[in-house]
C-alpha cells in the first residue's frame, strides 16, 4: 500500500450500546389510564337513572298483575252479598230465602276473614283499585233482577244467576289457590271453597226444578 493511500472505507467502529439506541429512538405517546369525565359522569348516571326507572315500572307489573285477582275475589265477595242482602225481600220461595240466608251469612264472615290472609300477601281490601271495583259492578245484574221482580218471575231468576255468579267466584278461589303458595291464604281459600260450593249448588238445583 502506498504511503498516504486511504482505504475505500473507514474503519469499523465499535457497536453502538442498546442504551444509547433506546434513548434516541422515537419514543411513543405514553399510556395514561382511563379516567372519568365530567361528561362521562353524567352520561353513566343517567343511564342508571333510567336502568333503576325500567326495573321499578317491570317489578311494579308483575307485583299489580299478581294481586289483580286477589283485589277482584275482595271486591267480587263484596259485590255478593250487596246482591243477597237487597234480594232477600223480593223472594217468595221459604226454601230460597233459606238458601239466600246461609249465603249472606257466608258473604259476611268471609268479607271479615279476608282482609288479614290478603294483607299479608300486600292487599288491602280497604283500597282496592277503581278498575277492579268497576269490573265487578253489579248494575246491569240488579237491572235484570228487578225486571224479573216486576215479571213475577223473581225467584227462579235470582237463583239461575246466583248459581251463575257463585260458579264464578268458585272458579276465582280454585285459580289463586293454584296459583300462590302462601300457606294462610291457601287455607282461607280452601275454606272459603267448602263453604260456599254447597250454597252454589242449591241454587243450581232450585234454578233447574224451576225451569222444568
Amino acid at each position: 500500500m502506498y504511503p498516504n493511500q486511504q482505504t475505500p472505507f473507514p474503519p469499523s467502529q465499535a457497536p453502538l450500546p442498546s442504551d444509547y439506541l433506546n434513548q434516541i429512538a422515537p419514543q411513543g405517546p405514553k399510556k395514561t389510564g382511563f379516567t372519568f369525565g365530567l361528561k362521562q359522569i353524567i352520561i353513566i348516571g343517567a343511564a342508571l337513572v333510567i336502568l333503576m326507572i325500567i326495573i321499578s315500572v317491570v317489578v311494579g307489573g308483575v307485583a299489580s298483575s299478581g294481586k289483580e285477582p286477589l283485589e277482584r275475589l275482595a271486591a267480587r265477595y263484596a259485590a255478593t252479598e250487596a246482591v243477597a242482602v237487597a234480594s232477600q225481600p223480593n223472594l217468595k220461595s221459604s226454601k230460597l230465602r233459606s238458601v239466600n240466608s246461609t249465603l249472606k251469612l257466608n258473604m259476611t264472615n268471609t268479607n271479615r276473614d279476608i282482609a288479614a290472609p290478603l294483607l299479608a300477601v300486600g292487599v288491602n281490601t280497604a283500597k282496592l283499585s277503581k278498575s277492579v271495583i268497576a269490573s265487578e259492578d253489579t248494575t246491569e245484574l240488579s237491572a235484570r233482577l228487578e225486571d224479573a221482580r216486576l215479571n213475577a218471575v223473581f225467584d227462579r231468576t235470582y237463583a239461575r244467576e246466583m248459581a251463575y255468579q257463585l260458579g264464578t267466584l268458585l272458579t276465582l278461589l280454585e285459580q289463586i289457590y293454584s296459583s300462590t303458595s302462601d300457606a294462610e291464604l291457601q287455607t282461607f281459600l280452601k275454606t272459603s271453597y267448602d263453604n260456599l260450593k254447597p250454597t252454589q249448588e242449591s241454587f243450581a238445583n232450585f234454578s233447574s226444578a224451576t225451569d222444568r
